[in-house]
């Protein structure tokens, strides 16, 4: 991990947390963020020391937004080469949990960035949108795919079409969210919850989250197969000796990862 202009990263008890650090144009997404953003989450999620990542933004806002600037001129054959969506795709990879904290808005790439998470937990005051179309473009990392697949065809396109933003309260209604926290408790109620996760067996951990995943995508009999098979994979590690032990003999278990 170096080089890192636009993203800070600290781990606290077992929680990789990263913050974007571009306030000064609301934490805008640029390629270097999310060049950096994939260089620290695929190093957290090999890192044994990390059990679950925090992604937030300082300042004012989470991400408002794709840096247009940099895309304005571009053609599709320059989109094509560049494949910037490749990095997007290393995002949803990441095996171990991620957590969004959502401070202000998230528009466009950055609502993006917050639906690549598993979990989100954001301000009352937070705003998330694709206003995408009022530049007569569409969201192109995502956007329209997680959106749908959270809210169902008809609400999506309600917000798709017009670009307006919807409010932490709707966010939480349609189950784009998880909790709305007060703005000054945010950061600590996230990290309070990310460290008792990081606290879980971390085989299980992950393995859960690739079968929640797979839910989503795969017909009910191919999805109840694959849960089976991680089910029966966990009886192959050191910490389903340890849990069940420990249930037995009435004591607190020693997870070890592995």
């Amino acid at each position: 991990m170096h080089n890192l202009r636009f993203v800070e990263a600290t781990v606290v008890d077992g929680v990789g947390l990263i913050e974007l650090n571009r306030p000064e144009v609301l934490n805008a997404i640029n390629r270097q963020v999310v060049s950096e953003l994939v260089e620290l989450m695929t190093a957290f999620d090999r890192d044994p020391e990390v059990g679950v990542m925090v992604i937030t933004g300082k300042g004012r806002a989470f991400a408002a937004g794709a840096d247009i600037h940099e895309m304005a001129g571009d053609s599709p054959i320059d989109l094509e080469l560049l494949d910037q969506f490749a990095d997007w795709d290393r995002l949803l990879s990441i095996k171990k949990p991620v957590i969004g904290a959502v401070n202000g808005f998230a528009l466009g790439g950055g609502f993006e960035l917050a639906l690549a998470c598993d979990l989100l937990f954001t301000t009352e005051t937070a705003q998330f949108g694709f206003p995408e179309v009022n530049l007569g473009v569409m969201p192109g990392a995502g956007g329209t795919q997680q959106l749908t697949k959270i809210m169902g065809k008809r609400k999506a396109l309600e917000w798709l079409l017009t670009g307006e933003k919807m409010s932490a309260q709707e966010a939480l209604h349609f189950g784009v969210v998880n909790r709305l926290i007060a703005p000054e408790l945010l950061l600590e109620e996230t990290m309070k919850y990310a460290k008792k996760v990081a606290k879980q067996p971390a085989l299980a951990v992950r393995l859960i989250k690739e079968a929640v995943d797979k839910a989503v995508d795969y017909p009910l009999d191919e999805g109840m197969k694959f849960e089976r098979k991680n089910f029966y994979l966990l009886f192959s590690s050191e910490d389903q000796k340890e849990g069940m032990s420990a249930f037995m003999e009435k004591r607190s278990p020693q997870f070890k990862g592995k």
